[in-house]
C-alpha cells in the first residue's frame, strides 16, 4: 500500500502562483509513476500532467504546458506541482496518484489516490 497526502493548495488570484506537494509513504520501494489529477465542480476528474519514475520524463495537458512544472524527489517520496500564470479555470480539487510499474492517463489507471487540495484562482 502507498499513502499520498497532498498539501498547498489555496486561495489565489490570476496571474499568480501556488505550490502543490504530494508525499508518499507505505510501500515506495517500488518503482512507480504519479500524477496530478483535478476535478473542478460538476466536471470530470481529468488528468493535468505525470511524471515517470525512471529518467523523469513529464507529461502535460496542453491547457496547463509553458505554465505547470511537474516534478519529484525519489529520496523524500515527494512530488510537487508548481503553478504559475493561474487562471480561473484551474479553480479544481487537485489530486496526486500513483500506478504501480506503470504510466497512464486516465483516474481507473492509477492504484493510489490522494484526498485532494483545493486550489481556487479568483478573477
Amino acid at each position: 500500500q502507498v499513502q499520498l497526502v497532498e498539501s498547498g493548495g489555496g486561495l489565489v488570484q490570476a496571474g499568480g502562483s501556488l505550490r502543490l506537494s504530494c508525499a508518499a509513504s507505505g510501500r515506495t520501494s517500488n518503482s512507480y509513476a504519479m500524477a496530478w489529477f483535478r476535478q473542478a465542480p460538476g466536471k470530470e476528474r481529468e488528468f493535468v500532467c505525470g511524471i515517470k519514475w525512471s529518467g523523469g520524463s513529464t507529461v502535460y495537458k496542453d491547457s496547463v504546458k509553458g505554465r505547470f512544472t511537474i516534478s519529484r524527489d525519489n529520496v523524500k517520496n515527494t512530488m510537487y506541482l508548481q503553478m504559475n500564470s493561474l487562471k480561473p479555470e484551474d479553480t479544481a480539487v487537485y489530486y496526486c496518484a500513483a500506478i504501480i510499474g506503470g504510466f497512464g492517463y486516465r483516474v481507473s489507471d492509477y492504484d493510489y489516490w490522494g484526498q485532494g487540495t483545493q486550489v481556487t484562482v479568483s478573477s
